[in-house]
């Protein structure tokens, strides 16, 4: 199947959630840039709303719901991020939530959850448990809002990209961390519609079954949710794979080790404190030094939602 490169979709989703969202910082930092041998540009999702990048597409995937269907309420399955973005876009169009959390979830994450005013529902960690809690929920009438595996969600983290662009339109490439593959869809088809020549995912090494699938072209398991990663240990989905295929060029992979040391980095050169999980793209400048050297580079900073940089030593 071939996807049309064509960025109308993302464009539309930027105008419609444009009165809801927040038009983030678009960062570059002389002294990480020295430090990478690159220059980076860093769009700081970890500022917007619910202090990530899903509030993007969970404010999209709502507006586009008919009255009766908000009426009904929505579910989901989350490590945190999508779960609070839902419940703050929900509960700023009047729209109950519920979301099922796995028993090991980020404190933080779950507390800015329920801060939006989420029905949190305890699961067991794993894909096994996310697939159980959505069929049980299904007789319930609520609507199914996915975490990254439909359009309207990819459509909504594209805008990211899309906004990245505009304010800095000459790059070598765009980098985004891979998780379900809804930030990295929608980033390729806007950053390859808007003709960046190259585009990269980044996965922790301990979750990497994105990279395989992008290998053999075959979607693979879920790994173990064993990284510090919290946020990219689920499997790519099979609506955003396809897309991801198409339009980047590597999946690129990291340590744990690399990703906190690259944490540590943005927070010592920036005053930026962020995941784990938005700084496998940092790490990965890093890792592949001799790939990125001299580039022009955007990155999407997923999100901040981790306990504060006090713990750094």
């Amino acid at each position: 199947m071939t996807l049309q490169l064509d960025s109308s979709s993302i464009q539309a989703a930027a105008k419609l959630i444009a009165p809801m969202v927040r038009r983030t910082t678009v960062l570059v930092s002389l002294k990480l840039n020295d430090a990478l041998g690159a220059q980076v540009w860093l769009k700081c999702e970890h500022l917007q709303h619910t202090g990530a990048f899903k509030y993007r597409g969970a404010c999209h995937a709502l507006l586009k719901l008919t009255e009766a269907e908000r009426a009904q309420g929505v579910y989901t399955v989350s490590s945190g991020n999508h779960g609070a973005a839902l419940a703050a876009a929900g509960q700023q169009l009047g729209i109950k939530v519920r979301v099922g959390v796995a028993a090991n979830a980020s404190a933080v994450k779950r507390a800015n959850m329920a801060k939006y005013g989420a029905e949190l529902v305890t699961i067991e960690p794993g894909m096994a448990a996310r697939e159980a809690f959505v069929a049980a929920q299904r007789p319930t009438g609520r609507i199914f809002i996915p975490p990254y595996n439909h359009a309207h969600i990819w459509q909504g983290q594209g805008t990211a990209a899309y906004e990245l662009l505009q304010e800095q339109p000459e790059l070598d490439c765009v980098i985004a961390p891979l998780g379900g593959g809804g930030l990295l869809s929608g980033t390729s088809v806007a950053a390859k519609a808007h003709g960046v020549p190259q585009v990269f995912g980044v996965e922790p090494e301990l979750a990497a079954d994105g990279e395989a699938s992008f290998r053999t072209g075959v979607l693979q398991p879920a790994m173990p949710p064993l990284s510090v990663c919290d946020g990219l240990l689920t499997s790519v989905g099979d609506q955003t794979f396809p897309i991801i295929r198409q339009n980047v060029d590597d999946i690129l992979l990291v340590s744990d080790s690399e990703a906190l040391a690259a944490q540590k980095l943005v927070f010592e050169l920036t005053d930026q404190w962020i995941e784990p999980s938005s700084a496998t793209v940092i790490a990965a400048i890093q890792r592949y030094s001799k790939l990125f050297k001299g580039k022009r580079i955007g990155v999407i900073i997923s999100g901040g939602n981790i306990a504060p940089p006090a713990i750094i030593s």
